[in-house]
């Protein structure tokens, strides 16, 4: 994203619709393409090739699919916990039992998620993860993350903060997401890696 000198910064609102705008433009072949590449570049990473527990998240509409790699990490008896929307918007926890274990849920007038039927493990559970895989609409060369703004994955990333643990946090995003800057608040937390369907970006 090139801006003109003297052009004022876009601002969140803004950033977010020129990506989601994006990637509702995709077509389903190429989504389902970029998933398969994606699953097999996070499949080399080593955090998740030691990881025994593995927050994850399931992908809805133009969204990098997360599908195939939650197989991969289940099928390789990795602990995959999947989140639910809570009413205030924080996340509740349920391991992942392959794809028959998922069941979609309608917030309000929200896009329908597909939700873990298993048993709630309380939004802590988070806590125990080696790895915590983060959805997102961009990241900048700082390792500074653009969520779609409701605020669950802050509390996540809050909650990890405040009981210390510390996981690896990897974003999954499309190639074009990775930018040079984005705008910040004191409150967001530097991811420490985002898998694209062309590889792999560390941030210090």
């Amino acid at each position: 994203m090139s801006r003109l000198e003297g052009e004022p910064e876009p601002d969140k609102r803004t950033l977010r619709r020129g990506f989601l705008a994006a990637r509702n433009a995709l077509t389903t072949d190429e989504v389902r393409t970029a998933a398969l590449a994606l699953a097999e570049h996070a499949a080399e990473l080593p955090e998740l090739t030691h990881a025994r527990t593995v927050a994850a998240y399931v992908s809805v509409g133009g969204e990098p699919g997360t599908l195939t790699l939650l197989d991969a990490l289940h099928a390789r008896g990795v602990r995959v916990l999947l989140p639910a929307l809570l009413p205030d918007n924080d996340l509740d926890w349920a391991a992942y039992a392959g794809e028959g274990s998922l069941a979609p849920v309608r917030h309000g007038g929200r896009t329908a998620l597909l939700e873990p039927v298993g048993e709630r493990l309380g939004p802590d559970a988070v806590t125990g993860a080696d790895v915590v895989l983060l959805p997102g609409l961009a990241v900048d060369a700082s390792g500074m993350r653009l969520g779609r703004g409701g605020g669950s994955y802050d509390r996540v990333l809050a909650r990890l903060a405040a009981c210390g643990a510390r996981p690896a946090l990897v974003v999954l995003l499309y190639d074009g997401e990775v930018v040079e800057g984005l705008p910040a608040e004191p409150h967001d937390r530097p991811v420490h890696a985002a898998v694209t369907p062309s590889g792999v970006r560390r941030f210090a």
